[in-house]
């Protein structure tokens, strides 16, 4: 796997992560914010919960098809994706009206609002 890739992929995990943490297992979570976020490598993880590295990957691999089954199942990230796309578009839109600077800055400020509530 490229390292393009490999970060795209760490990249899914982790906002996946954020959306559905809360329904994975203690250790689900545990391992994957070690192995994603923390970047320990599978033996660091075996060492410290003294196991073997294969049992950490089918794990990590475990949880991640986990992750993915509730993206399928729900689409929050999806779903958050096409909203952030379309602030975008939005934003973009305002800057090139007609509209003075203080309207604006106020539908400017207004999406970005929006972004953060997602």
């Amino acid at each position: 796997m490229s390292q393009e890739n490999r970060l795209e992929k760490t990249n899914r995990i982790n906002l996946l992560f954020d959306f559905y943490e809360q329904l994975l297992t203690e250790k689900q979570q545990t391992f994957l914010k070690y192995y994603f976020h923390d970047d320990f490598s599978l033996g660091e993880i075996a060492g410290e919960f003294e196991i073997s590295r294969q049992a950490v990957y089918e794990h990590i691999k475990r949880a991640e098809q986990v992750l993915e089954s509730y993206e399928e199942k729900l689409g929050l990230l999806s779903k958050h994706e096409t909203r952030v796309r379309e602030l975008d578009k939005f934003r973009k839109w305002v800057e090139i009206s007609d509209l003075d600077e203080h309207d604006k800055n106020v539908m400017t400020d207004m999406v970005e609002r929006l972004k953060v509530w997602d």
